[in-house]
């Protein structure tokens, strides 16, 4: 069985090449222009008297995430009992396995193996000096404990995995990330010894999960209660999708326009944070596939629970980090890594995936 590219969007297809332009540009602009995005940056909702929620970052990062929310078919949840085995084994790998494995990975790789390669230390938004390493850190933990709800979709579709249980299983984390994503992000940075700001971690989650989920969720009904279901997936969703990419592209731009800096000064940097995302990306991968083997699930629903682990939910990590730390921070920076590594990563799992589905039993 071939790897049909052809079935994703031509935005997602080459993301990985706009990323990397989006850095490219992003270096120049800070070259170029240094204080637009400061500028920017400034435009800020205070809380305390302290920049909390940039405004134009905070309208650009809801519409990367209101796209991805608005496929989101909530209806299908109460389907999950009629097959709750690989609903159960998602759940277990995403919030009791994966987060602690991404912290222990990128505490050993950056915090010891690569530690004397990312020296320095930053001022994040609190007005606290952290050095560099455990900013980055801190970006790998908000990535790990953000289960892809939207690429997820794409890649269980090129695996041949079971697209319904694919949905259930986006809807069932989406809800779980309004609990637990605040909970066990403001628990690990304290445990990276990273300052906490509560009242702006609580207020990423409802701007950059809540928000853009409650807006989908009213604007699909009254669309397909208006439109019809074919208009809505054959029209709305054709032009509405790559609306995701260009505003991802566009925070990408602007955080690099502050790195730039930085980058040319530590090139191998973006190296280092990329092998422990690599890693843990590949791990639970290969654990969620292995005790779905255990489980006696059938290929069509393995492939989907694996990779709903293993990717990762960039978007909300990124809409974090920047509002936690900012757009100049390490943490910021790590989790656009992990934009940049995961689509050729998870093109090969899925190709990993395809040939090795004779281990399953079919449906």
């Amino acid at each position: 069985m071939s790897l049909d590219k052809s079935s994703m969007g031509f935005f997602e297809r080459h993301l990985t090449l706009w990323v990397g332009l989006s850095i490219v540009a992003g270096i120049g602009l800070g070259k170029l222009a240094p204080d637009l995005a400061g500028f920017l940056d400034g435009m800020a909702i205070m809380v305390n008297g302290a920049p909390v929620v940039s405004i134009p970052i905070a309208i650009c990062l809801f519409f990367m995430m209101y796209p991805i929310m608005v496929k989101i078919d909530f209806s299908e949840v109460v389907k999950a009992s009629k097959n709750p085995k690989p609903v159960v084994l998602t759940l277990i790998i995403n919030w009791a396995v994966k987060p602690f494995t991404m912290l222990g990975i990128a505490t050993l790789f950056l915090g010891v193996f690569f530690k004397d390669y990312l020296p320095g230390t930053e001022i994040v938004k609190d007005g606290s000096e952290v050095e560099l390493y455990r900013s980055y850190i801190s970006g790998a933990i908000l990535l790990g404990i953000a289960p892809c709800t939207a690429m997820v979709l794409v890649w269980s579709h090129l695996a041949r995995g079971n697209q319904g249980l694919t949905l259930i299983m986006v809807a069932i984390n989406s809800l779980a990330m309004l609990l637990l994503y605040g909970l066990l992000g403001g628990w690990m940075l304290g445990v990276n010894q990273m300052p906490v700001p509560w009242q702006a971690l609580l207020l990423s989650v409802g701007i950059y999960v809540a928000l853009p989920l409650v807006a989908g969720y009213f604007s699909r009904i009254w669309i397909i209660k208006s439109k019809g279901l074919p208009w809505f997936n054959q029209v709305f969703l054709r032009y509405l999708s790559p609306l995701s990419i260009f505003a991802l592209l566009a925070t990408l731009v602007l955080l690099f326009s502050f790195k730039g800096d930085t980058i040319l000064a530590n090139p191998l940097t973006i190296f280092w944070i990329a092998i422990p995302l690599a890693v843990q990306t590949v791990l639970i991968l290969s654990v969620t596939y292995g005790l779905a083997k255990w489980l006696n699930l059938s290929y069509q629903d393995a492939a989907p629970a694996a990779m709903i682990g293993a990717s990762n939910h960039f978007e909300v990590a990124i809409a974090t980090a920047v509002m936690l730390f900012g757009l100049s921070s390490g943490a910021a920076l790590a989790t656009v890594v992990g934009v940049l590594i995961e689509v050729p990563l998870m093109l090969f799992l899925v190709r990993v995936c395809q040939r090795s589905q004779h281990w399953f039993s079919s449906e």
